[in-house]
């Protein structure tokens, strides 16, 4: 038989490995061949590519990213409005609570990930996850039956001096409730999301020329489907929430997500399956073997040492027939590739996380009437993000892929690390646009004499907020689905629910940290008796000095980043 060979290439089609793969390893991109590292339901070697995977299982994981993306922007994007108006908390302390909740829900992958990639499997993950998030989303729904329902409109007569309120509050074992609910979805969105788009890409043969092609393409339709999910949701739980009872629009997201789970089960016996081989230990405890010999050659040999360099991989004593123990250094050293993206990235995690919490009270003092009787629930304005995304996805893959490729000659006409670069720029435009917008709507509260008038609606229109939800949705469009792809491409096979994770938490560090840095700045600017500039009364707060900051945040945080890129070496040994 011909002797073929050809390169390992990822969703970025670039090499990842030096070497060529060969036909005696069955991993030619043609014919009927055993997949590798693939089973079906039944545990069997796969050698038919339509019987097994493909678009059509890809299909039913996407059809679930777009429910939790549905329910979980249903949720998160109006938390804040119900957290001041349901259970009366300040703006700051709202703000920290939808942090700190959106960080647990991209920080707990960490754990979920390992658990998935080293005992339970990624298909049994997402299927546990779904359970505890229909069974969250029902208490939820429950909780909010529970509460006194005394918005915070009412607490307007009681406005103190320093723009803080004094509000009847929702009893202990009310908000205990609410919250034990809102963190159970929590873990199962958390579950839901660590696996689901590694397991989806594992529907792709990266052996396969077409296939692998089509897995390019699963990240970009991934996007779009969160985007459809939450546009979705803006249109319709918002204003159910704010309109018709938020009981009613947690329980639309509790069935939504059963239908979903159905929808999943209903493609069981189509899925393939990542299995590892069987001199294939648990990839994390391989990774953690590694790491605790390196920290003990470190200190014999280098005691003053604090960082530990890629290079020290290169000291544990390895026997040269030892294959299982080179693989766990290589392993090792995919993963500390990505430390440094992951920890530049953080500013971009604090920006993105304001778009649930400032903006939407933004959009909750400016005019936002349609005609004489409708008016827009300022969290459905989110919906702009959604429809960027959507526009600027089709543009991207149609046009600007296309020019770039004529010009660089790569598949996808930029790198992964390119497509992420230009997110964090946007992402920094949009900070200034919100900052110049802030403050017109402060100039404006001055002329019209509303300072002290926190009721009254601000004589501007909404839409102004639109430039900076547009440069939002084009900064997640590029920096999101370009990190996605890069933590799952980067990462070997057996890592790869480990290597989303690490792409989730990220985002899950930055809520937390936006958290921390609004607690701080509040202490900080409200010392002596002024109201800071995240006073309850938004008139006499200052949201466009924190964007300016974010903004400056971000400008740093892109030179870095350009510096790194620079040096970065994908595993195929290309420099981006």
């Amino acid at each position: 038989m011909e002797r073929r060979t050809m390169e390992f290439r990822g969703a970025n089609d670039e090499p990842l490995l030096n070497n060529t793969i060969t036909e005696t390893r069955e991993e030619m991109i043609t014919g009927d061949r055993v997949i590798e590292g693939r089973v079906n339901y039944r545990g069997e070697k796969i050698n038919n590519h339509n019987e097994f995977g493909g678009w059509k299982s890809a299909f039913r994981v996407i059809v679930i990213d777009m429910v939790d993306a549905f329910t979980f922007y249903g949720i998160g994007s109006n938390l804040i409005s119900f957290l001041t108006m349901e259970l009366n908390q300040s703006t700051a302390t709202a703000a920290l609570n939808v942090n700190a909740w959106v960080g647990f829900v991209q920080l707990f992958p960490l754990l979920v990930g390992f658990v998935a990639d080293s005992y339970l499997g990624r298909f049994r993950t997402i299927v546990v996850s779904a359970l505890i998030y229909i069974l969250g989303l029902g208490l939820l729904t429950l909780s909010a039956a529970l509460l006194p329902g005394i918005k915070s409109v009412d607490c307007v007569s009681n406005l103190d001096v320093d723009g803080s309120t004094s509000c009847i509050s929702a009893s202990s074992f009310q908000v205990f409730f609410f919250f034990g609910s809102l963190y159970l979805v929590a873990v199962g969105s958390a579950g839901y999301m660590t696996c689901a788009a590694a397991f989806g890409a594992d529907q792709f043969d990266e052996l396969n020329s077409n296939e692998s092609k089509s897995k390019g393409s699963f990240f970009n339709w991934w996007q779009i489907a969160t985007s459809a999910g939450a546009t979705t949701s803006h249109l319709t739980l918002n204003y159910i929430q704010d309109n018709l009872g938020w009981g009613l629009g947690f329980g639309i997201s509790c069935i939504s997500m059963i239908a979903a789970l159905i929808v999943l089960m209903s493609g069981f016996k189509s899925y393939r399956h990542y299995v590892k081989s069987e001199d294939e230990e648990a990839p994390m405890l391989g990774l953690t073997d590694v790491l605790v010999a390196v920290a003990k050659k470190w200190r014999s040999r280098f005691p003053s040492s604090t960082v530990i360099q890629e290079e020290a991989i290169e000291i544990i004593p390895l026997h040269r027939t030892s294959a299982r123990k080179e693989a766990k250094v290589e392993d090792t050293k995919a993963i500390l590739r990505l430390v440094p993206v992951w920890f530049i990235c953080l500013t971009y995690a604090i920006v993105i996380a304001q778009h649930m919490t400032f903006f939407t009270k933004q959009g909750s003092t400016m005019d936002r009437s349609i005609g004489s009787n409708f008016q827009i629930p300022s969290a459905t304005f989110q919906i702009t993000i959604s429809l960027s995304i959507i526009l600027f996805m089709a543009v991207y893959d149609r046009l600007f892929v296309p020019f770039a490729r004529s010009i660089t000659g790569k598949p996808n006409g930029i790198t992964m690390l390119q497509r992420i670069g230009g997110g964090i720029f946007f992402s920094a435009i949009s900070m200034v646009a919100a900052a110049i917008v802030e403050k017109r709507r402060l100039q404006i509260v001055l002329d019209f004499g509303l300072i002290d008038k926190p009721e009254i609606t601000v004589p501007m229109s909404v839409w102004w907020l639109l430039p900076q939800y547009v440069l939002i949705g084009l900064a997640i469009l590029l920096t999101i689905a370009g990190l996605q792809e890069f933590f799952y491409d980067q990462m070997p096979d057996g890592l790869r629910s480990v290597g989303i994770s690490l792409f989730s938490s990220m985002f899950g560090i930055g809520s937390v940290l936006s958290g921390f840095l609004i607690s701080f700045i509040q202490k900080v600017t409200s010392a002596g008796g002024q109201y800071g500039w995240f006073s309850d009364n938004l008139n006499r707060a200052h949201l466009d000095y924190f964007y300016w900051l974010l903004a400056g945040l971000s400008a740093g945080e892109l030179i870095v980043f350009l510096y790194f890129s620079k040096s970065y070496v994908y595993k195929s040994s290309i420099s981006v």
